[in-house]
């Protein structure tokens, strides 16, 4: 980590919080990531040599400490006292991100991967009782081999399926890759996306009115943005 050469406090938390990728990591251990893999996935442009470079720097500096993995090999990564002061940081980050820099996507940030680790991380596999459930969605703007996505739930834990499990499907949702983004990110609300057609939903009326449950999306949603976003409420190009 490159140092400021200053002995002011500011100086000294940046050369930690604002090196490259921290502030993703720390995001991701916030929201109870704890194993290598699932931190490459919040981080996907990130090399698995630097991620297991910085995870080493940041353990050094007392911010993240390593755990024996229960029942197998390995370990698992946790935020110490002094990372988790820096979870505000990030918190107060996102909420600016979302009121002053949220536009139209360009191609580089439409990230499939990211997309489906944020549905599988963040959703509620609650939302539909205690019973095993199966959500399908369909990318309709995606390649035949990147298309069709599942998601089981069951025992409080949604688990992301690369091939259908085959079983019956309880809610089936169809959208395009950017639409769903914009969904999860804030900026298109659910109640709009299925009014105009944006996100097709097909279920049984119970499934159907669990879909905002299931999608848990977070409190940043609510975030107004303060700069013009008209060209989100535009369709997205099919």
């Amino acid at each position: 980590m490159k140092s400021y050469g200053q002995f002011c406090p500011v100086a000294k938390a940046s050369e930690l919080f604002c090196e490259r990728w921290t502030p993703l990591i720390v995001r991701d251990l916030a929201a109870g990531a704890t194993r290598f893999s699932e931190l490459q996935r919040g981080v996907p442009l990130m090399s698995p040599t630097l991620l297991s470079k910085r995870l080493k720097q940041l353990e050094a500096e007392g911010i993240v400490e390593t755990r024996p993995q229960k029942g197998g090999r390995g370990k698992t990564y946790h935020l110490t006292a002094p990372g988790r002061e820096f979870i505000p940081l990030v918190v107060a980050l996102g909420t600016w991100g979302q009121r002053w820099s949220r536009r139209q996507l360009v191609e580089g940030e439409i990230d499939l991967g990211l997309l489906v680790w944020s549905l599988e991380r963040g959703a509620d596999a609650t939302a539909f009782g205690k019973r095993q459930s199966l959500v399908q969605v369909e990318f309709t703007d995606q390649p035949r081999d990147k298309r069709l996505w599942w998601f089981i739930n069951r025992e409080d834990n949604c688990e992301l399926c690369l091939e259908d499990p085959g079983f019956e499907v309880d809610l089936y949702l169809a959208c395009t890759l950017p639409d769903m983004i914009y969904i999860v990110r804030g900026d298109l609300p659910l109640t709009k996306a299925l009014n105009c057609g944006r996100l097709e939903a097909i279920g049984s009326a119970r499934a159907r009115r669990a879909l905002r449950a299931w999608l848990n999306l977070g409190p940043l949603t609510k975030v107004k943005p303060q700069n013009r976003l008209e060209a989100v409420a535009a369709p997205a190009r099919r």
